[in-house]
């Protein structure tokens, strides 16, 4: 009797909601299920978060309405950690905006600059809301293949000129998921300039930007000159932190772009619990030998599983950021089958690549968000096939 809307009609079912279904049947059946499907963190928020949570929650003033832009003294000590970590000075009245978790500002930003026939440049594999955002604010999607001989970076410079001339915003996320790899100063640069020459925005997730492994620290585009003229960045506390389910995130840089995102949000939601906003305070100035310790857990889980997947005779791409594996599947399945025989023969929950694109093929992505002992168990699962 009713009929969905066009805008939701031509959504793909939701790729995490039909894992978490799959996992449910699997676990009905008994099976001891390891789920490294969802980048869901099982290492508890820090206790000086969740303290800081309890305080927070006693004071009748937070029980009110919030501000919609977010709390100032929020904002202040985003901008006070970016300008710690990358050396960016923001503004926190005019430059940063708090999110309902950065999800929500991702899928909310198109609704600001996009209108029916625009173009908006999405990177394939990837988070699948980039896409999602453009399809509900009537724009029309544009895939940038990344691919590993360009070590997952996309060639913006290959986009056809009738395309570019209806573009309106690009998506770049480094630290990527789902393939892990990273970004240099010197891709954001060109990204920055030929941004310029077509009057195109850049929005950049950067979700992943504390989990990495090696000595140089993933970048910022907003640590590149100019980068305020076309940029604005969003960011989560939920990987950092531990702190998935407390959505609480912050997207910055160009005044205007954050001012457009603040329209759409004061007209769709009423804001960030104040308690949340102060539990992300006291999350953006703990130590970092907090965090510190936090990737010290994902550098050994990585390594181990790296390890048990070689000697299984699986490929990985040869990144060191973000708790993600991307691995090849072996020849002669695809994606979704590699992934199904996983699930039904080894009770071990992935993600096939192709979920989040169709230049995802090929691969299939493994969650570090269980523990070294789980994960021994799944590598020792997957050896047991004989691939």
């Amino acid at each position: 009797m009713f009929e969905f809307s066009q805008r939701i009609a031509q959504l793909p079912p939701y790729l995490f909601a039909q894992i978490d279904k799959k996992k449910r049947e699997k676990i009905a059946q008994g099976a001891d299920v390891i789920d490294l499907g969802v980048g869901d963190p099982d290492i508890p928020t820090p206790k000086p978060i969740v303290e800081a949570m309890k305080r927070a929650v006693e004071k009748p003033e937070n029980h009110r309405y919030p501000s919609y832009e977010g709390m100032l003294s929020f904002r202040q000590a985003v901008a006070d950690w970016y300008k710690r970590r990358f050396g960016v000075d923001l503004d926190p009245q005019r430059e940063v905006i708090t999110l309902i978790g950065s999800k929500e500002g991702i899928a909310h930003f198109p609704l600001a600059f996009i209108n029916p026939g625009d173009v908006v440049l999405c990177p394939d594999p990837a988070y699948p809301v980039y896409k999602i955002g453009t399809l509900f604010a009537g724009g029309e999607p544009y895939i940038l293949p990344l691919k590993e001989e360009n070590n997952f970076l996309p060639d913006f410079r290959g986009v056809p000129k009738d395309v570019l001339k209806r573009a309106k915003i690009i998506w770049v996320n480094y630290p990527n998921n789902p393939t892990s790899a990273k970004a240099t100063k010197e891709f954001y640069k060109e990204l920055i300039e030929w941004a310029k020459e077509n009057n195109i925005i850049v929005a950049s997730d950067l979700a992943y930007s504390e989990i990495y492994f090696g000595e140089e620290r993933p970048p910022s585009i907003l640590e590149i000159e100019g980068a305020k003229d076309v940029a604005i960045e969003f960011h989560s506390l939920s990987k950092t932190y531990n702190m998935t389910g407390w959505r609480i995130g912050m997207a910055v840089g160009n005044e205007k772009l954050i001012a457009g995102l603040g329209k759409v949000k004061t007209n769709v939601d009423s804001g960030q619990f104040q308690a949340i906003q102060e539990a992300g305070i006291a999350a953006l100035n703990l130590p970092e030998q907090e965090v510190q310790n936090i990737r010290e857990i994902y550098r050994e889980r990585r390594k181990v599983m790296m390890e048990a997947l070689g000697r299984a005779g699986l490929e990985v791409y040869p990144s060191d950021a973000t708790f993600y594996l991307w691995v090849k599947v072996p020849k002669g399945y695809s994606s979704a089958q590699f992934v199904e025989r996983l699930l039904e023969e080894c009770a071990i929950v992935c993600t096939p690549g192709n979920g989040f694109g169709e230049h995802g093929e090929g691969y299939f992505r493994i969650s570090l968000t269980v523990s070294t002992e789980r994960l021994l168990e799944a590598s020792e699962r997957i050896k047991e096939l004989k691939l």
